[in-house]
């Protein structure tokens, strides 16, 4: 029997389909059979017995300027649909959290993927820090004297806030910048949590290595190559997908983190490895999955609804 799949996302109209993950998971469900419906996460509502959103019928068609139309939107129980993927992007802020704690009142009704207190407990840039033989050098503060001993240390250092996305926001500082000052003073009056400090990494010239899992097991990958004078590799700031391998290190990284991700119930997860350094485990919106078909590689997208279809009984 089709699945009534339900997905919160930033509302597709606005997506870019031709690296979107969540429409490569769209196109797979309906070629399926499933049955779509959408709705933006301001459509969410929880009352005093039930969690409710206003879903409209999707359909999907892999076209430029028509890759989408939907029906009219109705009040329905979330409890009433066979899955929620929830996907849209972030930033991680209390709005992301506060979908959470609704989205967990569904289950075991309803399936969540990923699940939504394993995503509210494993925010990206603070999740990984449990694996710190994994990593480079790392601090996340916002004390500056902490800071500054750091910096003494390592020479060369990244800053980024701690739940931006999409590369925002990310600065190499030398060891001898006279930006420093005035960085530290702009991160502080915009971002009240704490700063990502980390070793910089030479080798991000030659790709930041972004490595999918579903349920805990490797299901493709993509190396990300940065623009010529850009530090980001993130796809979105102008990187360019290459195909790649996995190094005998990135499977050492796997084995690690890969059982760490089944056991909190996370499905769908990206991390990313620069030069053998596992810098952040992506798992509130990955992304990956069609730039990864395009280069040739698996059907990410099939092995996720094959996990699904299984976990609800349909195979």
């Amino acid at each position: 029997m089709p699945l009534k799949i339900a997905v919160q996302m930033d509302h597709i109209e606005s997506i870019k389909i031709a690296g979107d993950s969540t429409f490569a998971l769209l196109l797979e469900a309906q070629a399926r059979g499933h049955e779509l419906f959408h709705y933006t996460p301001d459509r969410l509502a929880e009352t005093a017995t039930d969690v409710v959103a206003a879903l409209e019928p999707l359909k999907v068609k892999d076209e430029v300027g028509a890759h989408f139309s939907l029906g009219e939107a109705r009040r329905t129980s979330l409890r009433q649909v066979d899955v929620v993927l929830m996907r849209q992007d972030p930033p991680f802020d209390m709005s992301y959290i506060s979908a959470t704690h609704m989205l967990e009142r569904i289950q075991p009704d309803t399936l969540v993927v990923n699940d939504p207190a394993a995503v509210r407990n494993a925010p990206e840039k603070l999740y990984v820090m449990r694996f710190p033989e994994l990593m480079p050098p790392t601090l996340i503060t916002r004390d500056r004297a902490e800071i500054d001993a750091f910096r003494a240390e390592h020479g060369d250092i990244v800053m980024k806030p701690l739940f931006g996305a999409g590369g925002q926001a990310v600065f190499r500082l030398t060891e001898d910048d006279l930006n420093y000052g005035s960085l530290y003073d702009f991160f502080a009056a915009s971002f009240r949590e704490p700063w990502v400090i980390q070793r910089f990494l030479p080798k991000v010239s030659d790709g930041d290595k972004r490595i999918i899992l579903v349920n805990g097991e490797f299901a493709g990958a993509v190396n990300r190559v940065p623009a010529k004078g850009d530090l980001r590799s993130n796809m979105v700031r102008g990187g360019a997908a290459a195909a790649t391998e996995l190094t005998e290190r990135e499977r050492e990284i796997l084995a690690t983190v890969g059982p760490a991700l089944r056991e909190e119930k996370i499905l769908f997860a990206g991390i990313d490895v620069i030069d053998g350094n596992l810098t952040e485990i992506n798992v509130t919106s990955p992304t990956g999955i069609r730039a990864v078909a395009k280069l040739g590689g698996p059907d990410i997208a099939g092995m996720i609804w094959d996990w699904i279809e299984t976990e609800r009984g349909q195979n």
